[in-house]
């Protein structure tokens, strides 16, 4: 019993508080930290869940000459097989941006395909999806030249459209 007389003696002058309220507040804190600590992933299982969900880069395979209906089956939808695109009948394997270009992604619609014309309107019109370039102003071909330096730039040339 001293020791619970010296315990709440010292609660009241350290805190100002009754033990009543003082272990009311810890439990309160205790409730607190538990939920908000269950919010999180634990640093292990988050290590987890990224190798799990994590891609295999692999090295790109030279593909040679592709024609458009083949290109298509490169749409990301095989995660065994390269994510590609071509640009002005150019392939390059994009696998290594599937955050762009792999399925659900913004540009998912581009992937397996040549995306050339949709590019340089910057649309994502699925009539637009197409390599034909005629018709296209000079602003616009512009463009077009740009996206094609920055995959050169970027991404490895791994065929071309027959």
């Amino acid at each position: 019993m001293a020791l619970w007389g010296t315990l709440t003696e010292s609660i009241h002058s350290y805190t100002g508080l009754s033990p009543a309220a003082f272990f009311t507040i810890v439990a309160l804190m205790f409730v607190t930290y538990k939920v908000v600590c269950g919010t999180f992933v634990a640093a292990d299982d988050y290590a987890a869940v990224k190798r799990a969900n994590e891609f295999v880069l692999r090295e790109p395979v030279q593909m040679g000459d592709v024609t458009e209906e083949d290109l298509r089956a490169y749409d990301g939808s095989d995660p065994n097989k390269p994510l590609l695109m071509a640009i002005k009948g150019q392939i390059y394997d994009v696998s290594r941006s599937r955050m762009f270009y792999g399925p659900g992604s913004p540009y998912a619609l581009f992937a397996g395909r040549d995306a050339s014309r949709a590019l340089a309107l910057m649309s994502f019109d699925p009539k637009d999806l197409t390599g034909n370039i005629e018709g296209l102003g000079e602003s616009e071909l512009e463009v077009l030249q740009d996206w094609e330096y920055k995959f050169m730039e970027k991404y490895l040339k791994v065929g071309q459209l027959v």
